[in-house]
């Protein structure tokens, strides 16, 4: 697939960097283990990111046990690299213990930072603009004398060429003195806008006869589009990170870059066979990290192809590209219909195929009542496992597996303190009258155990379900203790995983609404 603007890369290539693990890491809320580390390190080897940012050597211990466990991964093709600063001012280059860290790290490659622009050079590092030249021409030139391939990272060039042009083109001269293999031009701040990036790249490649890379941050929401237009210009690295992960506002997301410059500029980014693995490395990835991942990432996020208005799922259904910008199987992600007061027929339709459930005919009707039960608060979107329940409801013959005839919950109290809750349920099963009880944590757990105790002995096979996560959410807040409340339950078994929504003014009821349609829903599901 190519893209309309004419930009195609013709097949060029373009190598990806990945800077999760340090600059990834230096995302608030994230903290990676030793053995998190190389799992991620083993997971962007085998995808293809042919290079690999493992850390700073030197600046704290699980950095430097990295790199020396790094070299027992066996990795297949990708190559790490250790992160650090040219030389200090005022040293040489041979007494710098920061340069003696890189080396000791023995990666095939060394990215080396240095500044680009006055402000840092002066205010930051104190130190002259001579100076700052020769800083960052011996450290890369050291580096290349050991043997390394050597990155350097121009750190705020964009900001320090709008400042500086001259001087800033000299900082990157210096370094190809040195003997840099790439220049990578960094929007550290994350403030610049596409079309000053393009013009600045086209700008430095007219100057210098270099590999150029883009490293940018999105504290402008321009990471990506800014990697884009640098790699238009003639950029041939692009560093980012899973994600998106990052300092303040994040890097530049390598998930959403690389079907960007693969399938819509037709650049050869990574092998073929791994662009539909994409979705699963992000999910992976967002498990690693203990971060939710995105519902709303672009091709990746679970509601990505997710077709929620009634026209919408019409077209698709006729011409699944009239909504889709590309085909949802080619990232690994699939498509979804919802379920809500905007679905029209198709929805329920389409939703209804996947399930293999019949719906011919009565389309109508259950949209009808599926917008009658959104009125008094259910939600379907959500809660996927309440559809299909509701859609085999419908079905020629149903008969439910079991019949909830009464129930009770006690909570005892002594002084303000809860010490007991016994829930009591009663409930048919073919005819046969199940009483049973249970005490629990709370009345919700106490229903959960007193209804599974009853359902087992017919049905033994819940003993495979386990409930997941249990949400809660007043409709009405302005009405106090008499509002609407929604509870919405996750349940699972084997890898699997269902939603299912109880509502009533009443927590308990609305709670034991959807307990009680998960089980049954998984009971259908085992019968048929």
């Amino acid at each position: 697939m190519s893209d309309s603007s004419g930009l195609s890369g013709a097949h060029d290539r373009v190598f990806l960097y990945d800077t999760t693990l340090r600059d990834g890491a230096q995302q608030w809320g994230i903290t990676l283990t030793l053995d998190e580390k190389l799992k991620v390190a083993k997971l962007l080897d085998a995808f293809g990111i042919p290079y690999i940012e493992g850390g700073w050597p030197g600046a704290n211990p699980k950095d430097s046990e990295f790199f020396r466990r790094a070299g027992e991964l066996g990795l297949m093709q990708a190559k790490i690299a250790a992160f650090g600063s040219t030389r200090r001012a005022g040293i040489t280059v041979d007494k710098d213990r920061n340069i003696a860290a890189l080396l000791a790290a023995e990666t095939p490659v060394v990215t080396l930072v240095g500044k680009s622009w006055q402000l840092h050079v002066e205010q930051v590092l104190r130190t002259s603009e001579s100076e700052n030249l020769l800083m960052i021409e011996e450290s890369v030139a050291f580096m290349k004398k050991h043997g390394r391939e050597v990155i350097y990272d121009a750190e705020h060039f964009f900001d320090g060429f709008r400042a500086d042009a001259e001087y800033a083109l000299r900082t990157l001269q210096a370094a190809v003195n040195g003997g840099a293999d790439w220049i990578i031009l960094c929007d550290t701040n994350g403030g610049s806008l596409p079309s000053w990036v393009e013009e600045v790249v086209r700008s430095v490649r007219s100057e210098l006869g270099v590999k150029l890379g883009i490293h940018t941050h999105n504290d402008s929401d321009f990471a990506v589009a800014n990697s884009v237009a640098a790699v238009t210009a003639g950029c041939r690295q692009v560093q980012g990170t899973i994600n998106g992960y990052g300092e303040r506002c994040g890097n530049a997301n390598l998930i959403s870059l690389i079907p960007a410059l693969q399938i819509k500029l037709n650049y050869d980014v990574i092998p073929p066979k791994s662009l539909t693995k994409l979705t699963g490395l992000s999910r992976q990835v967002s498990e690693i990290v203990n971060i939710n991942q995105n519902p709303h990432a672009p091709y990746v996020g679970a509601s990505a192809f997710a077709h929620k208005g009634g026209i919408h799922v019409a077209a698709v259904e006729k011409v699944s590209a009239s909504y889709e910008h590309v085909p949802p199987e080619c990232v690994g992600n699939y498509r979804d219909v919802v379920i809500s007061e905007l679905s029209g027929r198709g929805n329920v339709r389409a939703l209804a195929d996947e399930l293999e459930l019949d719906v011919q005919g009565k389309e109508g009707e259950v949209l009808r009542e599926i917008k009658e039960l959104e009125l008094r608060g259910y939600q379907f979107e959500n809660a996927e496992g309440s559809f299909e329940l509701f859609i085999r409801r419908k079905a020629e013959g149903y008969a439910p597996p079991f019949v909830v005839e009464d129930l009770m919950v006690v909570s005892e109290q002594n002084q303000g303190v809860e010490r007991l809750v016994q829930a009591a349920v009663k409930l048919s099963v073919e005819g046969e009258m199940m009483h049973t009880a249970a005490e629990g944590d709370g009345p919700v757990h106490a229903l959960d155990r007193a209804l599974r105790k009853a359902l087992i002995a017919h049905f033994p096979h819940l003993e495979k379900v386990h409930l997941a996560d249990y949400k809660v959410r007043i409709l009405d807040p302005d009405k106090a203790t008499d509002a609407v409340t929604r509870v919405l339950i996750e349940a699972g078994s084997n890898g699997d995983r269902w939603s299912t929504v109880g509502v009533s003014k009443n927590i308990i009821d609305a709670s034991f609404q959807a307990l009680a349609d998960s089980y049954e829903l998984y009971i259908l599901r085992t019968q048929a």
